[in-house]
């Protein structure tokens, strides 16, 4: 190692301009086995900087250090109200100078400002600020581990037989080794190509938008009629999709070049599946509480029926019920949470604060997929002078998204979203439902797309 002082770049502010303007933030990342190992460095530097008074500390100025077995690292701090960082980044791709904290191999440790107390390790093993493997002090001669995704925890608080202090200079295989099979180390170790697919249905998709609007209420049918799916009567007006015929739109471009016809509408309103209580049958007629909800799984059984066989077109085939983590981090003005998560809820689905950990879990353990999500939430119409008692709050599902979760070539982690006949974000769409609830079914993703 070979190490030098450096000023603080000037560059550094242009570069991550670079990097929100679509640099490629992990063209370099590897598998973990083979994230080159800084523990050399770490010891070397382990008096002067990790167990050191935090006034001295505090003081140093950054140092970039030549890896001996590859690689750059820049040490430095981070100060803080309460606590300050002791940063070992790594450089986001060769030669690049940029050093932004969470480029894949970067180390962190978090110290009390007041008696220089550890309080964490976090260690990047993607770069993907999102994603990390945290430590915590527990005890003097144990530490407790977290696997944070998307601000989900897959792992919270499980004992390894090491202290905090001894990972300051053991190697990062023998840090996650300790934790055996309960490390998920899926969830780092992919390949970018495996989601070819889903890039190139994606495109696919974005090429036809344009030709579409919205409408409400509206869908083609199997004659490709722009219909009214209440009625089946034609639309007036300028013709369009809203979000349950856009849905049907997109099923159909993935059908019709095998079957050479689109579906036709009213079978997609027919219940599916339980769903409901004898109270709720009580108001299909008035209120049709679960229409998004048997619109989706209807599509989806549909393509899997088709594509493959009748028992791919089950609800146990089709509908998404997996629980890969039981805590969240809840952000907020007033700060950060964790905040249990229930998983999988009878009638509702997933919480929608829950909903980007689940979709990267998803794109994991399931690639080749794409997800219809049906939006829901008790809803009851306020008292009228018609009705001063109102009508009773009920479960209703009513909008329909498709989600798309994969990994562009760079290996980062993104969601395409459309809806009504559009592509939005997913930001914009968890945003508007804050407090919702969302069911996902699961349909295949196919590369010849003609809606």
């Amino acid at each position: 190692m070979r190490p030098y002082i450096t000023p603080k770049p000037v560059f550094l502010a242009f570069c991550l301009i670079l990097g929100l303007a679509g640099y490629p933030a992990s063209g370099v990342d590897v598998g973990i086995g083979k994230i080159t190992d800084d523990s050399a460095l770490r010891t070397s530097v382990k008096d002067s900087w990790l167990t050191e008074i935090p006034g001295k500390v505090l003081a140093k100025p950054r140092v970039l250090y030549n890896l001996d077995s590859g690689g750059r690292v820049e040490l430095r701090t981070e100060a803080g109200q309460n606590e300050f960082m002791v940063i070992l980044a790594r450089e986001l791709n060769s030669n690049s100078g940029y050093f932004p904290g969470w480029a894949q191999g970067s180390w962190i440790l978090t110290r009390r400002n007041d008696t220089g107390a550890a309080a964490r390790i976090r260690v990047f093993l993607r770069s993907d600020y999102h994603t990390y493997v945290q430590f915590r002090p527990f005890a003097a001669d144990k530490c407790l581990m977290d696997v944070v995704l998307y601000d989900a925890y897959i792992v919270r608080s499980l004992p390894l037989p090491v202290s905090l202090e001894r990972l300051y200079t053991m190697q990062l295989s023998e840090a996650l080794n300790l934790a055996g099979n309960k490390f998920p180390r899926r969830y780092f170790d992919f390949d970018p190509a495996n989601y070819r697919d889903q890039r190139l249905f994606i495109a696919k998709v974005r090429e036809r938008l344009p030709e579409l609007q919205f409408a409400d209420d509206g869908a083609i049918d199997q004659t490709g009629r722009y219909v009214y799916i209440n009625t089946g009567l034609d639309q007036q007006g300028q013709p369009g999709l809203n979000c349950s015929g856009f849905a049907k739109w997109l099923i159909d471009g993935i059908l019709k070049p095998v079957t050479g016809e689109r579906l036709t509408i009213p079978p997609l309103k027919a219940p599916f599946g339980e769903r409901g209580s004898s109270y709720t049958a009580l108001w299909e007629q008035q209120r049709d509480p679960f229409f998004g909800l048997d619109w989706i799984r209807n599509l989806a059984a549909q393509v899997g029926t088709t594509l493959y066989s009748p028992a791919f077109g089950s609800l146990n085939e089709i509908e998404v019920r997996q629980e890969p983590f039981s805590q969240v981090i809840i952000r907020s003005r007033a700060g950060t949470a964790v905040e249990a998560y229930p998983g999988f809820l009878e009638n509702a689905g997933y919480g929608i604060e829950g909903l980007l950990p689940l979709l990267y879990t998803l794109a994991i353990d399931e690639p080749g997929k794409f997800y219809l999500a049906a939006v829901n939430n008790e809803i009851g119409p306020a008292m009228t002078e018609d009705n001063p008692r109102g009508t009773p709050r009920m479960r209703q599902y009513f909008h329909i998204a498709a989600l798309v979760p994969y990994f562009n070539e760079y290996g980062i982690f993104q969601v395409a979203v459309f809806e009504s006949a559009a592509e939005t974000s997913f930001n914009a769409f968890k945003s508007r439902y804050p407090g919702h609830y969302v069911s996902l079914v699961r349909v295949p993703v196919e590369t010849v797309f003609e809606p």
